[in-house]
């Protein structure tokens, strides 16, 4: 019964998960079919290796993400001792 819905009027997908800036895991609101971003931009099944695959780069992007700011929070320390001295 869920699936007549998508047949007939399409997919309602939602983004239920931000894996980087660009790559996303969409759920169909009615049948649960889930998709993600593919390296070309496509949309594609999500599958247990992409999946898996998507894990890793959102370890990657968070441990990416934390170092640079980080870097940005030290900066901002340095400039404001130079500020200080100055």
């Amino acid at each position: 019964m869920k699936n007549i819905h998508c047949k007939v009027f399409g997919h309602d997908y939602k983004v239920t998960r931000h894996v980087t800036y660009h790559v996303k895991e969409y759920t169909c609101k009615n049948c649960r079919r889930e998709l993600t971003t593919s390296g070309n931009g496509d949309l594609i099944e999500l599958t247990p290796k992409f999946k898996e695959i998507n894990d890793v780069l959102e370890r990657i992007h968070y441990k990416r993400i934390l170092r640079t700011n980080k870097h940005h929070s030290n900066v901002q320390v340095l400039n404001k001792s130079k500020l200080r001295i100055a």
